[in-house]
């Protein structure tokens, strides 16, 4: 064990979950071992958020041996499961972390020293980066990571102060008094979409900056595919279109005036322009990601245009 270092704010790792029980056992151990090493308070608060998978079981069976503070929801979403998991926290600064996003070495460090040394008078969030194991590096997952759809970090022009869009759940801390004033996440939001930067608008408006710190480093173990990824787009937009009626004044950000323009795929281009960026998982540099975006755009107006409806 290293040394204590008794001037790191306290630490509450909250994770939800929802049938993932080989991932969660990772993240869960590789959090235990960082908490140890560190020998700053913390824990670590997992809520199940109705799993099928053995997940509970688990948790119940392993909650003394790695300090777990273990929580169970009938399936209600991930807003609803971190609030909870806050709720049942006690630690300074609160870090949410996926159940598929490993930590890498120095990760919770990382994290709490930047809380420590924070003197702005500011509240501050610190967001981590998150990428993707090296052997399953391709051109669609880049872009996607460091350019826009799933994460977009290459687009962060000043580290020190972050726009609020920035605000990924899978790696990110806050001090909890900041959380618990704004009364945490909406739960309005029944997917794992636009529920966190929702909450990230409210939080800067209020005063809080972003702080981006890529040495607070996790790996994402979630295989994704570029038509998973479209149906994943589709629920972003619907999901959107909730985050439209709450900000109204965030329309054009959100690409409500794009909905009703021209057609966004055509039947086409759909199957055209998957089979253009399969062959450039191949043949890389064939699909660049002006046909990435026009896909993955064309699927999240389609979904924000059916939110739209539904909720008229």
């Amino acid at each position: 064990m290293t040394e204590a270092c008794p001037l790191l704010p306290t630490a509450s790792v909250v994770v939800p979950t929802f049938d993932r029980l080989r991932d969660l056992k990772r993240v869960v151990r590789v959090v235990f071992d960082q908490i140890s090493d560190l020998g700053s308070p913390g824990e670590i608060v997992v809520v199940d958020d109705g799993s099928s998978d053995g997940t509970g079981e688990w948790l119940d069976n392993r909650a003394s041996d790695f300090g777990l503070t273990v929580i169970h929801q009938d399936n209600a979403g991930p807003a609803r499961a971190r609030n909870r998991g806050v709720e049942a926290s006690k630690g300074e600064v609160v870090l949410f972390l996926g159940d598929d996003t490993v930590p890498q070495p120095g990760w919770l460090r990382a994290h709490l020293e930047a809380h420590r040394i924070e003197d702005s008078g500011r509240p501050m969030a610190v967001l981590g980066y998150t990428s993707f194991p090296a052997e399953e590096d391709s051109p669609f997952l880049r872009w996607i990571n460091e350019h826009g759809a799933q994460f977009g970090y290459a687009l962060i022009e000043d580290p020190t102060d972050v726009p609020f869009n920035f605000f990924y759940t899978s790696n990110i801390s806050l001090p909890r008094q900041v959380f618990e004033g704004l009364g945490g996440f909406r739960e309005d939001f029944p997917a794992a979409a636009w529920e966190d930067i929702e909450f990230a608008y409210r939080a800067v408006e209020s005063g809080m900056f972003l702080r981006y710190l890529p040495r607070a480093r996790t790996i994402h173990h979630h295989r994704i595919r570029v038509s998973s990824f479209c149906r994943r787009q589709e629920t972003s937009g619907r999901s959107a279109a909730i985050f439209s009626t709450l900000h109204p004044e965030l329309e054009g950000f959100l690409g409500v005036p794009c909905v009703g323009r021209r057609p966004w795929l055509t039947i086409l281009e759909r199957p055209f322009l998957r089979t253009w960026i399969a062959v450039g998982e191949i043949f890389h540099g064939v699909a660049d990601g002006r046909i990435c975006r026009r896909l993955l755009d064309g699927h999240y107006l389609q979904g924000l245009a059916a939110g739209l409806r539904g909720l008229g």
